[in-house]
């Protein structure tokens, strides 16, 4: 049996390969109108983990910009 976490990254997962708005936005307003919102989120010690490193690399100017990221993706997939 998936896990609550599991299942969210399931579906976060499918969401980023969603590009239509529409349909984005039908599931925003569904989204919004649960009562989640008012409910603490608790974060696995893997996520504070992750959160805490990230903290450390903008801290510490280990950052890399959209433009860059893209020019990278397209040298990688041009290697495929």
């Amino acid at each position: 049996m998936d896990t609550a976490d599991n299942i969210r990254n399931n579906i976060i997962d499918k969401l980023l390969t969603i590009s239509n708005k529409e349909y984005l936005n039908a599931l925003y307003k569904l989204i919004s109108k649960s009562s989640v919102e008012n409910d603490a989120i608790q974060l696995s010690e893997d996520q504070l983990l992750m959160l805490n490193m990230s903290e450390d690399d903008i801290k510490n100017n280990r950052i890399v910009s959209q433009e860059e990221l893209d020019k990278m993706d397209l040298e990688w997939l041009k290697g495929l």
